[in-house]
C-alpha cells in the first residue's frame, strides 16, 4: 500500500536492499521470507515484542537523491507481488520525469506530492465509513488478519501487550480481541506461539491471581485452560473480554449477531488507539448499567453523565452524586448507595433555567415539573454545554405525546391509585373478545369493560369498612397515612426522591391500595405505559384470533393461574388473563409464552388495570428477569447459579448436604420464576413481591438463603431429597402475613403440612428483617458479575446437552462413535455460525430458531456444505470435488429448503465412510441420479453441446417402445411423488405461516420422525436404471476421484476395463427391452421402486423426453480431454458411439463385427485409447460442430437422424456395475479402504484458520 511520505535516518537497519535505482530502493526485512539465520530469529522476536509494522509489511520501497542521507518511505507490502506492482508504477511512471529536474529538492517535492495525489485517490473511490478507526489501528488490524487468516468481516476491536503462560514460561506477545475471537502471537527465537479460541467456545473466564501465576486471566474452553498475565491494564482488558464472551453467550441463546450501534456520538478527534467498536461496546456497557440504574426503557442511551451537588429540601442537604443526561430522562444517583435516587423525564420539564452562581452554590440548574416540583442541581462543571444538551433533547420530545400522557401522569399523581387514568380506559376495549365466538354482538364487550380498567382484587374483594377489620384496618390506615407523608415530603409519581426511608416503608409493607402504583413507579413500567398509549389495546387486536403454539399454551394453562382466587375462578379474570399473555406473545415471540408467566400475570392483574399488567409484564421479561421465560429459562438457571454459589459462600455446611441430595435445582427454580407466589400464601408471597420491583433479584437471593439458613439443622438432618423438599414446603406454606386485609387464600402446598405437631407459623416481615440483616451485603454489580460467570457454565452446559441429545437421535446404523459424531457436530456447528460472523445475509442465519428442536437448530446452507464435504469427503476428487458436494447437498436435502440439519449431513458422511463396497457404490450410484445430478450440469460438465442436435426432439423415433419402455416405472413413482411432494409443500407452508407469531408444531416433527421408523431397508433392486448420460458422468466423478491416488494408473486401467463391459452390457440390455417394450406394464426393468419412495431419494420420473437432457460426448480437441481420466472417459464414451451407431441399424459396420473388434483389443491398447487417436485428423482441424464418432468425423446434420431413438433406449442397472467392479480387485480394494475421520476432521480445524509464513503469497482467504 502507498504510505504518506515519512523521513527514515538509517535506511539499511535491519532492512536487505532488493533492488535499487537513481531515485527509489525496495527493501525487504532482515529475516524475513528463506534464510535469515540468527539475525533473523532476533529482528522477527523484537518486531513482534515491539508491534512494529515490518512484522505485517516485510518490504518497502524508499526515495532517495544521490546526495542526501535522508529517505523517505512510499509504499510498503505484505507480499512481494503487491510490492513488485508498487516498484514497475514508479519504475514506469516517474523515472523519466524526475530525471528532467535539476534540483534535488524539487524532485523529493515531486515525489511526496505525487504520493500524496494517489492516497487521495485511492481514498476517493472507498467508502466514505462513518467512524474511521485510527491509523495504528488500522494496522494492528491488518497484522491480525494476516497472522490468523482472518476475513475481512471479523473486525478487531481492541488489542493488548501481555504474556501467555505455555507451561511456567511466559512468551511476550500480543494478544487480540475481535468480535468472534481472542487470538495471541508470539515469536520468541524462533518459537512461535499462535492461539485462536472462538468466544462461543470459552466455558471459564475470570480474573485471579496465585501464588504461580501474578494477576492474570484465565480462559478456558472444553479442551484447554490458557492463562495470560503481564497487562498494563488487566481491568480494562477483563471488562472487554467479558463483553466480547457475553454477545456471544447471546448469540448462542438466540442468534443475534454483533451489530455495531450507528446512533453513538461520534468523538471529535478519534484516540489513537481506541477503535470505533471499542468505544461502541463501551457505550453499550455504559447504556445496559444506567438503563438497570434507573429502570429504563430498552432504547434509552446515555448521552454523558457529570458531577453535580443535589439540593434535598427533606434534609436540607446539597448531596454528591452523579447527573446522567439521556434522550429521554435527567437521572441523579448520590455517591452513598442509599442517600437519594432521582428520575425527572423529559417529558415531565416545563422549565429549565441557570440559576445566579455564588460561593455557597456555585453554577446552579434549577428544573420544574409539571407536578410543581422543582430540583435545584449545583456545582456542575460545564453548565452552558449541559443546558444546551437538556434544550437540543426537549425540542425532540414530542409535544403530541406531551400532551396525551400528561393528563394520565396528573391522575396518577393526584390520585391514590392511577386506575382512575384516562387512556388504559380507552385501550380496553379490544374488537373481539377472545371468551366469546368472534361473530358475538360488540355490545358483550362492553360488560366487560371493568376486567381493563382497575385491578381484580377490586372488582372481587366485598370493600368492608376499615374500622370493621380491627386491628389489621388499622395496621393498613397507618400504612397509607405513612405513604402519604412520604408523598408529601418526597413527591409522588416518577419525579419522587428515592431514598433509604422510600425503602424502609417499602420492607413494612405497600398498602393493598397503592400496590399497582408502586409497581408501576418502582419497576419502571410506568414510563413506557405512558410513553406508548394506545399500544396495548392495538395488540389485543392484532393477536385475538391467532393460532399459535404460545396460544395453545396459555389456554391449557388458563385455569390453573391461582384457581383458589375469585378473581380466576370467573370468565371475567380468565379473559383478562388470556388477552394479557397472548399480547405479550405477540411483542415477543422469542419468548411467546412460559410456565409461570400465568402465575405471576395473574397477581400483577390483581393490582392493575390489563393494561398495566401487560407493561408489568413486559418489564419483568425484558428487564427485571432477564432470560428467566425463554424456551430454556437460561435466566433462572444463571441466578440458580449464583444461588448456589453464595449456598457455598454462606452456608458451606448446608451446601455440600444440599449438593448431596441434589434439592438446589428442584427448588430454586419454582422460587425464582414465579418470585416465591407458587410456594408461599399468595398474602405473603406479594410482600415479597413488592421489594422485588423496589430492589430487584438481590431481594429473591436474600430470601431464599433466609430459608435455608432458618431450616439448617432439620434439613443437614434429611436423608433424602424428598425428605428435604417436604421440610422446605412445610415451611413456606407457613409464611404468613398477619397485616393482610384481604380474606386468607386457601394455599394448595397445605398438602405438605401434614404432621403430628401442627408447624410454626413465620411471619413474612419477620423473614425479610433477617434476610436484610444476615444477607444484605449483596450487591446489584456483584450479582451482574456473578451472572456473567453463570451464564457462561449454564449456556455451555445446555450446549452440550443439546449436542448429546442430537448425537443420541442419530441412528445406531450411521456407523459413526459416539465421540467421532460429537467432533463432527461441533465443526458443523461451527460451520453455522461462521455463517453468522460474517455471511451476512446467509440463509443458515435468518433460519435459526432457538425455539426449535436441537436437531433442526444449527442448519448450513449448499455453500456452507460444499467447504465441509471438501474437507471431509474420502473421495477427493480434485476440481470436480464442489460438483460432487452440490449432488450430494441435493440428495440430502429432502424438504427442499436449502438447508441440511446435523442428521442429514451425517447420514451423507456415512455413506462414504461406512459400510462395505456395495453400500459405497450405492452412494455414490445415487449421486448421479435425479434430484442429484441436475439436467443443466450433467450438460455443462461434459462440455459437448452438439452430438444430440437442438432439435432432435421434433425428429424423435414415433415409436410406441420409446414411450412404454419408461411407462411402468413413471405410472408407479409419479403419483407417489406428487403426494409426498404436496406433503411436503403443506408442511413448510404451515411452518412458514406459524413462523411469524411463534415457533412451530412439534406434532409436526413427531409426525416426521413416525414417516422415518415406517421406512422399509432399501435394497438395490430398488435402485432406479441410469441412462446413457448419467452413466458418462459417473465415470468422470471416478476417473477424477482416482488422479490422487498412489495406484493412479492401476485404477485408471480397471476403470476402462469396467467402462467399456458396462457400455456393452447396456447395448445388450437395449436390444432386450426393444423387443419387450410391447408388454408395458411388465417391462424387464419397470421393477418395484415403490419402498424407494420412502427413503432417502424420491425417484423422479426420468428424463430422458427431454431433448436437453440427452447425452452429449466430449468435443475432440477439447482440452479437457488431454488429462489421463478425460482420456480414458473418451474411449468409453467413443466406444458407446460406435455401438450406438451399429446398434441403430444405420452406421457403417454391423454390431456384430464392432464387438468383436472391441473384444479383440488387449488391456493396454484400451486404457491408452481415446477419441483424438481414433481417427486420421489432427486435433486443430476439428471445427467445433465436428464429432467424431465411430473414428470418422461426423457432422450435427448427419448424426441428427439417430439422435433421439438410441440413447433414450440404452440404460443399465446398479447389480450390473456392482457386479463389474468386482471383476476388478484394485477397484475393490479402492473403496473397500477405511478412512479415519477423526483426522480429517483435525486437518479441517487447522484448515479452518491458516496464517500464512510464506513471503510470496497472501494469506488465504477462510470462511470460519
Amino acid at each position: 500500500m502507498w504510505l504518506g511520505p515519512e523521513e527514515v535516518l538509517v535506511a539499511n537497519a535491519l532492512w536487505v536492499t532488493e533492488r535499487a535505482n537513481p531515485f527509489f530502493v525496495l527493501q525487504r526485512r532482515r529475516g524475513h521470507g528463506k534464510g535469515g539465520g540468527l539475525t533473523g530469529l532476533l529482528v522477527g522476536t523484537l518486531d513482534v515484542v515491539l508491534d512494529s509494522s515490518a512484522r505485517v509489511a516485510p518490504y518497502r520501497i524508499l526515495h532517495q537523491t544521490q546526495d542526501s542521507q535522508v529517505y523517505w518511505t512510499v509504499a510498503c507490502g505484505s507480499s512481494r507481488k503487491e510490492i513488485t506492482k508498487h516498484w514497475e508504477w514508479l519504475e514506469n511512471n516517474l523515472l523519466q520525469t524526475l530525471s528532467i529536474f535539476d534540483s534535488e529538492e524539487d524532485i523529493t517535492t515531486f515525489v511526496k506530492g505525487k504520493i500524496h495525489g494517489i492516497i487521495a485517490e485511492e481514498n476517493k473511490n472507498l467508502q466514505p465509513q462513518g467512524d474511521e478507526d485510527p491509523g495504528k489501528f488500522k494496522e494492528a488490524e491488518l497484522k491480525m488478519r494476516k497472522q490468523f487468516g482472518m476475513p475481512e468481516g471479523e473486525k478487531l476491536v481492541n488489542y493488548y501487550s501481555c504474556s501467555f503462560w505455555k507451561g511456567r514460561v511466559p512468551r511476550q506477545g500480543w494478544l487480540y480481541l475481535t468480535v468472534n475471537h481472542l487470538c495471541f502471537y508470539s515469536f520468541l527465537l524462533g518459537k512461535e506461539v499462535s492461539l485462536v479460541v472462538q468466544w462461543v467456545d470459552v466455558t471459564r473466564l475470570e480474573k485471579n491471581a496465585t501464588l504461580l501465576f501474578p494477576e492474570s486471566i484465565r480462559v478456558d474452553t472444553r479442551d484447554q485452560e490458557l492463562f495470560f498475565s503481564m497487562f498494563l491494564n488487566i481491568g480494562e482488558t477483563f471488562k472487554l473480554m467479558e463483553q466480547l464472551a457475553n454477545l456471544a453467550m447471546r448469540q448462542l441463546l438466540d442468534s443475534e449477531g454483533f451489530l455495531e450501534d450507528k446512533a453513538l456520538p461520534r468523538p471529535i478527534r478519534p484516540h489513537k488507539n481506541i477503535s470505533a467498536l471499542k468505544r461502541d461496546l463501551d457505550a453499550r456497557a455504559k447504556n445496559e448499567c444506567y438503563r438497570a440504574t434507573f429502570r429504563l426503557p430498552k432504547d434509552e442511551r446515555l448521552d454523558g453523565h457529570t458531577g453535580c451537588t443535589l439540593w434535598t429540601p427533606f434534609n436540607k442537604l446539597h448531596i454528591p452524586g452523579q447527573m446522567f443526561i439521556s434522550n429521554n430522562y435527567i437521572c441523579f444517583a448520590s455517591k452513598e448507595e442509599d442517600a437519594c435516587r432521582l428520575i425527572i423525564p423529559l417529558r415531565e420539564v416545563t422549565i429549565v433555567e441557570k440559576a445566579d452562581s455564588s460561593s455557597v452554590l456555585p453554577s446552579p440548574l434549577s428544573i420544574s415539573t409539571k407536578s410543581k416540583m422543582t430540583f435545584l442541581f449545583a456545582n456542575l462543571k460545564d453548565r452552558d454545554f449541559l443546558v444546551q444538551r437538556i434544550s437540543d433533547f426537549l425540542q425532540k420530545t414530542p409535544s403530541k405525546q406531551l400532551g396525551g400522557s400528561t393528563g394520565g401522569a396528573k391522575a396518577s399523581i393526584a390520585d391514590p391509585g392511577p386506575e382512575s387514568l384516562p387512556a388504559p380506559r380507552e385501550a380496553s376495549e379490544p374488537p373481539t373478545n377472545p371468551s366469546s365466538p368472534l361473530s358475538s354482538p360488540p355490545s358483550f364487550n362492553t360488560r366487560e369493560v371493568p376486567t381493563a380498567s382497575q385491578g381484580l382484587l377490586k372488582v372481587f374483594q366485598k370493600n368492608a369498612p376499615m374500622e370493621d377489620l380491627g386491628a389489621k384496618g388499622a395496621k393498613e390506615k397507618m400504612k397509607e397515612e405513612s405513604w402519604s407523608i412520604h408523598f408529601f415530603e418526597y413527591g409522588r409519581g416518577m419525579c419522587m426522591y428515592r431514598t433509604a426511608k422510600t425503602r424502609e416503608l417499602v420492607l413494612k409493607g405497600i398498602p393493598e391500595s397503592l400496590r399497582g402504583e408502586l409497581w408501576l413507579l418502582f419497576s419502571g413500567a410506568w414510563n413506557e405505559m405512558v410513553t406508548h398509549p394506545g399500544y396495548y389495546a392495538e395488540l389485543v387486536e392484532k393477536s385475538m384470533g391467532k393460532y399459535s403454539l404460545a396460544t395453545e399454551e396459555i389456554e391449557r394453562d388458563l385455569h390453573r393461574s391461582m384457581p383458589e382466587h375469585p378473581a380466576f375462578q370467573n370468565e371475567l379474570g380468565i379473559a383478562a388473563l388470556r388477552r394479557v399473555l397472548t399480547a405479550y406473545a405477540f411483542r415477543n415471540p422469542t419468548i411467546g409464552y412460559c410456565q409461570a408467566m400465568n402465575i405471576v400475570t395473574s397477581v400483577l392483574l390483581l393490582y392493575g388495570s390489563e393494561e398495566e399488567a401487560f407493561w408489568l409484564l413486559v418489564a419483568l421479561c425484558e428487564r427485571m428477569l432477564p432470560d428467566y421465560y425463554n424456551t430454556r429459562v437460561v435466566g433462572a438457571l444463571v441466578d440458580q447459579g449464583i444461588f448456589e454459589e453464595l449456598t457455598r459462600d454462606i452456608l458451606p455446611r448446608l451446601s455440600e448436604k444440599m449438593q448431596e441430595l441434589g434439592v438446589i435445582s428442584s427448588i430454586s427454580l419454582s422460587w425464582f420464576l414465579t418470585l416465591f407466589l407458587s410456594v408461599m400464601p399468595f398474602e405473603s408471597a406479594v410482600v415479597i413481591v413488592d421489594c422485588f420491583f423496589y430492589e430487584g433479584i438481590k431481594v429473591i437471593l436474600q430470601v431464599a438463603l433466609a430459608v435455608l439458613d432458618a431450616n439448617m439443622e432439620q434439613l443437614l438432618d434429611c436423608s433424602d431429597e424428598g425428605e428435604a423438599m417436604t421440610v422446605l414446603g412445610r415451611y413456606l406454606d407457613n409464611v404468613v402475613n398477619r397485616q393482610s386485609i384481604s380474606p386468607p387464600i386457601p394455599h394448595l402446598h397445605a398438602l405438605l403440612t401434614s404432621g403430628d405437631d401442627p408447624p410454626t407459623e413465620v411471619d413474612i416481615f419477620d423473614l425479610l428483617k433477617v434476610s436484610y440483616e444476615k444477607f444484605s451485603s449483596l450487591r446489584a454489580d456483584d450479582i451482574e458479575q456473578m451472572r456473567f460467570k453463570q451464564r457462561l457454565k449454564v449456556i455451555q452446559s445446555l450446549e452440550d446437552t443439546a449436542k448429546r441429545s442430537v448425537v443420541r437421535a442419530i441412528p445406531g446404523d450411521i456407523g459413526f462413535s459416539i465421540e467421532e459424531l460429537e467432533d463432527l457436530y461441533m465443526v458443523f456447528k461451527a460451520k453455522h455460525l461462521a455463517s453468522q460472523y460474517w455471511g451476512g445475509s446467509r440463509s443458515a442465519a435468518i433460519h435459526r430458531d432457538p425455539s426449535l428442536p436441537y436437531l433442526e437448530q444449527y442448519r448450513i446452507d449448499s455453500s456452507q456444505f460444499r467447504e465441509l464435504f471438501a474437507s471431509l469427503t474420502p473421495w477427493a476428487c480434485g476440481s470436480h470435488t464442489p460438483v460432487l458436494a452440490g449432488r450430494m447437498f441435493r440428495l440430502l436435502d429432502q424438504n427442499k429448503d436449502s438447508l441440511i440439519n446435523f442428521k442429514e449431513f451425517v447420514t451423507g458422511m456415512s455413506g462414504m465412510y461406512h459400510g462395505d463396497l456395495t453400500e459405497k457404490l450405492k452412494a455414490l450410484y445415487k449421486l448421479h441420479l435425479p434430484p442429484a445430478l441436475i439436467p443443466e450440469e450433467a450438460e455443462s460438465a461434459l462440455e459437448a453441446t452438439h452430438y444430440f442436435t437442438e432439435d432432435s426432439s421434433s425428429e424423435a423415433s414415433p415409436l410406441a417402445s420409446d414411450l412404454d419402455l419408461f411407462l411402468p416405472w413413471e405410472a408407479q413413482e409419479a403419483p407417489a411423488q406428487e403426494q409426498q411432494e404436496g406433503s411436503g409443500n403443506e408442511d413448510v407452508q404451515e411452518r412458514r405461516e406459524e413462523k411469524g407469531t411463534s415457533p412451530p408444531d412439534y406434532r409436526h416433527y413427531l409426525r416426521l420422525w413416525a414417516k422415518e421408523k415406517e421406512a422399509q431397508k432399501e435394497t438395490i433392486k430398488d435402485l432406479p436404471k441410469m441412462n446413457q448420460e448419467q452413466f458418462i458422468e459417473l465415470c468422470k466423478t471416478l476417473y477424477n476421484m482416482f488422479s490422487e491416488d498412489p495406484r493412479e494408473q492401476d485404477l485408471y486401467h480397471a476403470i476402462a476395463t469396467v467402462a467399456s463391459l458396462l457400455l456393452r452390457i447396456g447395448e445388450v440390455g437395449k436390444k432386450f427391452s426393444a423387443r419387450t417394450a410391447k408388454k408395458p406394464r411388465d417391462g424387464a426393468h419397470s421393477g418395484d421402486h415403490n419402498s424407494a419412495t420412502e427413503e432417502d431419494e424420491p425417484p423422479i420420473a426420468k428424463p430422458h423426453q427431454d431433448p436437453t437432457r440427452e447425452c452429449h460426448p466430449p468435443v475432440a480437441g477439447d482440452p479437457q480431454a488431454k488429462g489421463s481420466g478425460d482420456t480414458h472417459l473418451g474411449k468409453a464414451l467413443h466406444d458407446s458411439h460406435v455401438i450406438v451407431e451399429g446398434g441403430s441399424g444405420e452406421g457403417q459396420g454391423s454390431p456384430s463385427l464392432l464387438l468383436s473388434d472391441d473384444e479383440t483389443k488387449d488391456d493396454m491398447s484400451m486404457s491408452s485409447y481415446s477419441v483424438v487417436s481414433t481417427g486420421s485428423l489432427q486435433c486443430e482441424d476439428l471445427t467445433d460442430d465436428t464429432v467424431l464418432v465411430g473414428g470418422e468425423a461426423y457432422s450435427p446434420t448427419a448424426t441428427s437422424r439417430i439422435g433421439g431413438t438410441v440413447d433414450t433406449d440404452w440404460c443399465i442397472s446398479f447389480e450390473q456395475i456392482l457386479a463389474s467392479v468386482l471383476t476388478e480387485s484394485v477397484l475393490v480394494n479402492f473403496f473397500e479402504k477405511r478412512v479415519d475421520i477423526r483426522l480429517k476432521i483435525k486437518d479441517q480445524k487447522k484448515v479452518e484458520r491458516q496464517f500464512s509464513t510464506s513471503s510470496d503469497h497472501e494469506p488465504p482467504g477462510v470462511s470460519g
